[in-house]
């Protein structure tokens, strides 16, 4: 399935600096930045700095560099926060929307971690 990546999404337009953010972490293939809307005390975006749609789409077309890059980045933001379980933190809530049955509001590829208190269950029966 071809993905068209839209090159005016937010995102995109953060990574060329046409809009500013509250940088976190930046790496050779990576941003993190705060959530300008926060779901939780932490919460801060992780996105690939290529042109990516979902997460599907960057597991199959990303390099090796690129995933490498973002996974490592991912665990430096959950270090800094001061979320990460391994290092003593309460943890922390992963979450990535792709599509429209995922409510995918931006069509670049993010990741939201969310910590700081508790988040409750990520999805209830119906």
């Amino acid at each position: 399935m071809p993905y068209a990546y839209d090159t005016s999404n937010i995102f995109a337009r953060i990574l060329r600096g046409e809009i500013p953010n509250k940088t976190v972490l930046e790496t050779a293939h990576t941003l993190a930045f705060h959530d300008i809307a926060p779901k939780a005390p932490a919460h801060v975006l992780v996105i690939p700095k290529g042109p990516y749609v979902t997460y599907d789409h960057f597991c199959a077309e990303a390099s090796d560099a690129e995933i490498v890059d973002f996974a490592r980045a991912c665990a430096q933001v959950c270090e800094m926060l001061g979320l990460s379980a391994a290092d003593g933190g309460k943890g922390s809530r992963a979450i990535t929307n792709a599509g429209e049955h995922g409510v995918q509001e931006v069509p670049h590829f993010h990741l939201h971690i969310l910590g700081g208190r508790v988040i409750g269950r990520m999805i209830e029966n119906a």
